[in-house]
């Protein structure tokens, strides 16, 4: 049976506002100095005056019942922008960059460690470290991760994701992405965790044992340290994001055989002793899909099955209706 809740006849609340004090409100704010205010500053000037009409938020009903309550003036009406999601089902698919600050020699002096991160094997693609932040190093680098993976314009779409630094919109930048053919893909403005994968290989970075937190002494050292990290990270670390594989392993397509051996292992250990396995072996497998801000894709299908609460302004000018 249909839910007959939002159709049902119900009475009036007793403490609702009378039409004519409907109209002495409406007559307000439609007067000459507050017809440019919202109800949050009429209420409280009113309140000096020695006037109360209503609540702040009765004002605002009031107005929004009355089609007074629209974005006004020249700033540009604020917008909520998608959520960045992508899905990788291979190598060079989807990639993530940002740029960290390496500490220099002396306090306020930082180099500037630009890095490239493949979302399906985790495997760094490519990195620079400079004195400075700027698209044209940016774009350096994005030309870079696309000669050394020898990828093709033939290929699938590849995105590039970032957060929403100058660096990551700027025009020498942006004119390399669409001269290579790559989709530039920014995080949400003012969010911070819209680029996971990318500040969690900054941490696995500056919490190494060697990693020199006093400074580096110059770019020359910095490098050489990066570099050696590099090589460990895509060669020698277990990634326990992709079933404790190297990057390598997984970006080079060796991943599947070295697990399905890992699984043949296990599957011999327990026929040798299954009374010392209560359960069955252990998991060995890895999707075939990686997502971008795999949780967000969950809550954004939720809220699309709610009704949407719309957030508008005051409009140019009030009018009585």
């Amino acid at each position: 049976m249909e839910d007959q809740r939002p159709i049902a006849n119900r009475p009036p609340p007793r403490n609702k506002l009378s039409e004519e004090e409907t109209r002495t409100v409406l007559s307000v704010v439609n007067q000459l100095k507050f017809q440019s205010l919202p109800p949050s500053q009429i209420v409280p000037k009113l309140a000096d005056d020695g006037v109360y009409l209503a609540s702040e938020s009765t004002f605002y009903r009031i107005l929004k019942d009355n089609q007074m309550l629209h974005h006004r003036g020249r700033s540009r009406k604020p917008t909520s922008k998608p959520i960045s999601t992508h899905c990788a089902t291979g190598p060079n698919q989807v990639w993530m960059w940002d740029i960290t600050w390496l500490p220099g020699p002396a306090k306020g002096i930082y180099f500037y460690l630009y890095l490239i991160l493949d979302l399906y094997s985790r495997k760094i693609i490519a990195w620079e470290i400079w004195l400075e932040e700027s698209a044209e190093n940016a774009s350096i680098l994005a030309r870079r991760g696309f000669l050394s993976e020898q990828c093709s314009l033939s290929l699938a779409p590849l995105v590039l994701h970032s957060d929403n630094g100058s660096p990551m919109k700027g025009a020498s930048m942006l004119e390399t992405l669409y001269a290579l053919g790559i989709t530039p893909s920014r995080s949400r403005p003012r969010v911070s965790n819209d680029n996971p994968y990318a500040e969690s290989i900054f941490k696995t970075c500056k919490y190494r044992p060697s990693y020199p937190v006093s400074g580096f002494l110059d770019l020359t050292q910095a490098r050489e340290w990066v570099l050696n990290f590099v090589r460990w990270y895509n060669l020698q670390h277990h990634h326990s994001g992709i079933n404790f594989l190297t990057p390598h392993q997984r970006h080079s397509g060796i991943g599947q055989k070295i697990l399905l051996r890992r699984q043949r292992l296990y599957e011999e250990a327990k026929a040798a002793h299954p009374e010392r396995w209560s359960k069955g072996i252990r998991n060995w497998t890895l999707d075939d899909e990686v997502w971008l801000n795999p949780e967000r894709i969950k809550k954004l299908n939720h809220k699309k099955s709610r009704p949407r609460k719309s957030h508008t302004y005051f409009g140019e000018k009030r009018q009585l209706s």
